[in-house]
């Protein structure tokens, strides 16, 4: 489906906690399951997104991260002790394993085998980007955590390592946020492979964020809980479409490469159903484009999920409008009598100011925004 000359694209942890927010968006899932380029399909699809990280943003990101694991990780190691596991004893002289191994499978089972032997060693062990599988909808998906760090008393925990600031002992929420939801995707893959041995060791729902200290760029560290996102992420993994189901549904010899006509790309992507909303536009490559497809169809969907989810069956800011002026619609649908009795408190309003024109009577797209 990517080309036949087209390198697959790893899946990565950020990926998939976006995929778990928006598990309804089919087109999403067929294309990362297959492994497209989503930035060179936009791109081809003449929607080319801003969506991603600077280079100045993934330089200072891995200059902040090298300096974290510096001399053996002993800074990292003393932040795990400090957040996570202040009554064990202290981290000195820890194991640092080499993961290396040939292709992402091979890393994968290195990685498997560290983890047991760390976790048969006791004592404090740093695992430095260490290679974990998780099966997404029937495709495999390949992810790197920052670190992981075995505990003497043979738990895991996942580190994630970012270059925004923690400012007084805080940082942004919303990053934070979003560094939660990644982490919980990293802790579902270790729950896979903890579950996988004779005796599972604990995985720890509390992970390590370290950040810079307030304007500087020394390492800062906070637990942060990450149950709820990990069972949300969890919930919206398992209800995905599994890509098989996807794939059959498409018209044979459907096909994304980049380097296909537009008119052929458009057609392709065109074939599998997408969930737009505006939340897409920091997730999603392909945010642009479907808003436009979106703003084409007047569909309610890119005025945001909780308006789409109050107006029920209303799928079109058509039938909105006409469900507001009486000329569709159920009465005794609650979304369809709300919207009648705006229109009418509109009309009054109307009146009361002078004024002849409603908004209603105006074309949809006027009416709709444009999110």
């Amino acid at each position: 489906m990517r080309g036949p000359d087209v390198p697959a694209k790893a899946l990565d942890a950020r990926a998939l906690a976006a995929l778990a927010a928006n598990p309804g968006c089919r087109r999403r899932a067929i294309l990362d399951g297959a492994g497209v380029d989503k930035a060179r399909l936009a791109g081809a699809l003449g929607a080319p997104s801003g969506f991603g990280q600077s280079q100045f943003a993934l330089t200072r990101g891995n200059a902040f991260e090298a300096k974290v694991k510096a001399d053996g990780g002993a800074e990292l190691l003393r932040l795990a002790h400090a957040h996570l596991d202040p009554g064990a004893a202290a981290p000195e002289g820890a194991a640092v394993p080499d993961l290396s191994a040939q292709g992402p499978e091979g890393r994968t089972a290195r990685t498997a085998l560290a983890l047991r032997e760390a976790t048969r060693a006791g004592g404090w062990t740093l695992l430095d980007h260490p290679m974990l599988a998780l099966d997404v909808a029937g495709s495999l998906a390949f992810l790197e955590p920052d670190a992981v760090v075995v505990h003497p008393d043979g738990a895991w925990s996942v580190v994630e390592i970012k270059s925004f600031p923690m400012l007084d002992g805080s940082a942004d929420p919303a990053k934070v946020g979003a560094a939660a939801r990644q982490s919980a995707v990293y802790v579902l893959a270790l729950e896979e492979v903890a579950a996988r041995l004779a005796a599972a060791p604990r995985v720890h729902h509390r992970v390590l964020l370290v950040c810079p200290k307030d304007f500087s760029n020394l390492p800062a560290g906070r637990a942060v809980d990450v149950r709820k996102q990990r069972a949300v992420t969890a919930r919206q993994l398992a209800r995905l479409t599994r890509i098989e189901e996807i794939a059959g549904s498409l018209p044979e010899g459907t096909c994304f490469a980049p380097d296909r006509p537009a008119e052929e790309l458009t057609a392709a992507v065109a074939a599998v159903p997408a969930a737009y909303a505006p939340e897409c536009l920091s997730a999603c490559e392909l945010a642009f484009h479907c808003r436009e497809r979106a703003r084409e169809a007047g569909a309610v969907t890119r005025l945001g999920r909780p308006l789409r989810a109050e107006l029920g069956g209303l799928a079109t800011v058509e039938d909105v409008l006409a469900a507001a002026r009486g000329e569709r619609g159920d009465p005794d649908d609650p979304a369809v009598a709300a919207l009648r009795r705006a229109a009418a408190l509109r009309a009054e309003a109307l009146r009361a100011a002078g004024r002849t024109a409603d908004p209603l009577d105006a074309a949809p797209a006027e009416v709709a925004g444009c999110p």
